[in-house]
């Protein structure tokens, strides 16, 4: 092992997911090839290496570095090519040829100490003087934190998401508790940080590290749409991940109820809910029971005159349940509709919303996504906005504690609120919803039952239509516009186990059969890039979307992404290019945010011009790469619904590619073509309301690529994947029973 110091002279390759640099070093008269795990090194640095010297077959003689402490420069030579090497944002390379001519060898004091002090020079204001201090304090903590958490094998960009989370104390937080590794937003394994959390010293018989262990395992069972989960599931699973006796692990769970920190529910089988769950579904529960209870705070004198103006203005002849429907919204304080494509929901809406609007009455519409939200707005003519938005987001820093400025204390001011795609909301958001909804206001919720149950944890839609203790109307007629689709006839085919329809001359249904997945892919590819735009005239890049059920294998999302953006959107000298992981990000590339991200900042340009800001991207949301700066480190995305938002390149764990997604991240959004690949469909993901799903993405034209057996199969399936939810049995708990009185006690 040889120990050698010097300066960084160029950075040579950089591997920005595990750290891996390949540098040149000045050390004293020589200049060595350093390589090696040497996270966020910059130009200009004195490092002290220990390695071991080895030949390279292509590069010659190297020194493999097993340690490498870094220190900052100490001459006014080594600081300027430190300072304009881009390391500190907002310092370029003339702008740190004049602070090094200014400081000297005094240059890094100022900055850390007196930043202020840059002010004195020419183009440096007060404000900027101060943003260079607090970038280079910024890169200080992250090269520290970066280094502290090299020993224990994490690399260096999740080092970066650590001290994003945890800013200074970052290295102090983990210390307290290595188990915050596996926090949603920093997302490391269970394994790795037990053996963080082992190696600092935590006893592998702690209670404390088995109380982790249940919560990790909790959290994972909510990623996975639970909202609880059977002791008799959870104390097995969580035995076999930390080794501990079941005994042991049932101790624990007592000492955490009285903590309060998870709630055990006694039923049929002990059910286990991380806290703000049990609270969530409670809650949820309690307050609908309280919104029916309560009368709307306006009537409609004459209903049913005022219905048939509305039929005469819209010129529509409203069906049966239709009618009934705009009634029960007069009448009652909360009402569910459900129904399948082509059934009339988007009428049922624009009639609602005349009915009240006639009456002089706030009208207040919202759906769980952009794009969902943006359809709304077309259908009806009436602003809609996003759940979040609507909520006015903010950011706690708990996933599982959103806070959102409409609350109890600040209600939405509505007379009659309409929830569409109501399928996609989970627990946490319907908790949230209703807290913004003040009794007295009527609250009407629309979505399709029958397809996939939210991304988040919970059934709430299925859950509030089966507890049978609300209003439900089910349209369950075909209008006659629809019925000239094979989409919507082929939907409601498929949702009876029936086969489709296809591949009829002049139809808008196809079925291409492959029975490789190589080959279905490929096919994937022809139809978008070539079949389709020639035949229907349809822009590849805008209109249409290729669907799966899964992201691996030869015809999953992610070989589709690859492939469709080598064709769509290839290697050009003119686009600015990013990779990450193993994804290739490029200038004019379709991408979709992939989590959460109630802090991030966004700006966008009203209908009157005006400059809008906020905070807040959402799971789902799709949008074309605008530009990549690689001098600033960030990455713009022009989203869809208007929002232009910057990400460093540390966040890119944050976006996909989307000229392919899955059938999941799908949910909400209507496109003029879908193409749906299911080969290789594994068998968990071979159910009908999947493919149901998928075929209802598409507004003119559906095509199915795959083999007929898959095909068959995803038609009979019915099973749905199991969620542990217990919303629907406390809502019929509610349900009065034969000669009962049907007030129930809320409190709230």
């Amino acid at each position: 092992m040889e120990q050698l110091e010097g300066i960084v002279e160029e950075i040579i390759y950089y591997n920005d997911q595990n750290g891996y640099t390949v540098c040149d070093v000045r050390a004293g008269r020589r200049l060595i090839t350093a390589v090696g795990c040497m996270p966020g090194l910059g130009v200009g640095e004195n490092i002290l290496m220990s390695g071991t010297w080895m030949i390279h077959q292509d590069y010659g003689k190297q020194l493999k570095v097993e340690t490498c402490e870094r220190r900052l420069p100490s001459t006014t030579e080594d600081i300027f090519k430190y300072l304009s090497s881009g390391m500190i944002k907002g310092v370029g390379e003339v702008t740190a040829k004049r602070i090094t001519d200014t400081f000297g060898d005094d240059t890094l004091k100022v900055l850390q100490f007196e930043p202020i002090r840059l002010s004195k020079i020419k183009g440096i204001s007060t404000d900027k003087a101060l943003g260079i201090g607090q970038a280079f304090m910024e890169q200080e903590q992250i090269r520290q934190t970066v280094m502290f958490f090299q020993q224990y094998g994490i690399s260096a960009n999740y080092a970066i998401k650590i001290w994003k989370k945890f800013g200074g104390e970052a290295v102090n937080e983990i210390k307290r508790n290595p188990y915050r590794l596996t926090d949603e937003d920093i997302n490391i394994g269970f394994k790795i940080a037990d053996r963080v959390a082992i190696t600092m010293g935590i006893d592998p018989s702690s209670k404390f590290r088995l109380q982790s262990g249940i919560k990790y395992a909790l959290s994972k069972a909510v990623q996975s749409g639970h909202v609880y989960l059977p002791s008799k599931v959870l104390v097995p699973y969580a035995a076999g991940l930390l080794g501990a006796t079941p005994q042991a692990l049932e101790e624990t769970l007592a000492d955490m109820v009285f903590e309060e920190s998870i709630y055990i529910e006694k039923s049929t089988e002990n059910r286990v809910y991380l806290a703000a769950f049990y609270r969530a579904e409670m809650y949820v529960c309690r307050k609908i029971s309280h919104l029916c209870q309560t009368r709307p705070n306006r009537e409609i004198t004459d209903l049913e005159g005022t219905l048939k103006e509305i039929e005469a203005e819209q010129q529509v002849q409203y069906a049966e349940k239709q009618l009934e429907a705009m009634r029960l919204s007069a009448k009652n304080s909360m009402l569910v509709v459900t129904g399948g494509p082509g059934t009339g929901k988007t009428t049922l809406i624009r009639g609602i919303i005349g009915l009240f609007k006639k009456e002089g009455m706030k009208v207040v519409l919202a759906a769980p996504t952009g794009r969902a939200a943006k359809r709304m707005t077309e259908a009806t003519g009436t602003e809609a906005k996003t759940i979040h938005r609507l909520l006015e987001t903010g950011y706690s820093g708990d996933e599982y504690n959103r806070e959102f400025k409409k609350n109890e204390q600040d209600p939405i001011e509505a007379d009659i609120i309409i929830i569409d795609e109501v399928s996609m909301v989970d627990i946490l958001l319907m908790q949230a919803l209703l807290k913004a909804i003040e009794p007295g206001t009527r609250l009407v919720l629309v979505g399709d039952a029958d397809q996939l149950p939210s991304v988040g944890p919970g059934r709430v839609l299925s859950d509030l239509i089966e507890s049978g203790f609300l209003e439900v109307i089910t349209l369950d007629q075909i209008f006659r516009q629809a019925e000239e689709s094979l989409i919507v006839l082929n939907a409601h085919r498929i949702n009876k186990g029936q086969y489709p329809e296809v591949n009829a001359p002049e139809s808008d249904f196809f079925f291409v059969s492959r029975n490789i997945p190589q080959d279905a892919a490929a096919a994937v590819i022809e139809l978008c890039t070539v079949r389709i735009p020639e035949k229907f005239g349809l822009d590849p890049m805008r209109d249409i979307q290729v669907l799966s059920p899964t992201k691996k294998g030869a015809a999953g999302v992610f070989k589709l992404n690859a492939a469709l953006q080598n064709r769509l959107n290839p290697p050009n000298p003119k686009l600015k290019e990013r990779s990450y992981r193993d994804m290739h990000f490029r200038e004019g590339d379709r991408v979709m945010q992939i989590k959460n991200n109630y802090g991030l900042s966004w700006k966008s340009t009203g209908e009157d011009g005006k400059a809008l800001t906020g905070e807040g991207v959402f799971n789902g949301d799709m949008g074309i790469i605008h530009e990549i700066d690689t001098r600033n480190n960030t990455l713009t995305v022009s989203f869809d619904d208007g929002k232009l938002v910057d990400y460093t390149f540390d966040m890119l764990d944050e976006l996909e590619l989307s000229y392919a997604i899955t059938v999941h991240k799908s949910q909400g959004s209507e496109f003029p073509a879908v193409v749906i690949s299911l080969s290789g469909t594994p068998p968990m993901l071979t159910c009908r309301n999947l493919l149901y799903t998928g075929v209802t993405r598409a507004r003119e034209l559906v095509v199915l690529v795959g083999d007929t057996h898959t095909l068959k199969n995803m038609i009979k399936n019915i099973t749905e994947r199991e969620r542990y939810t217990g919303l629907k049995e406390k809502l019929a708990e509610l349900v009065p029973k034969h000669g009962e009185a049907t007030q129930v006690s809320v409190t709230l």
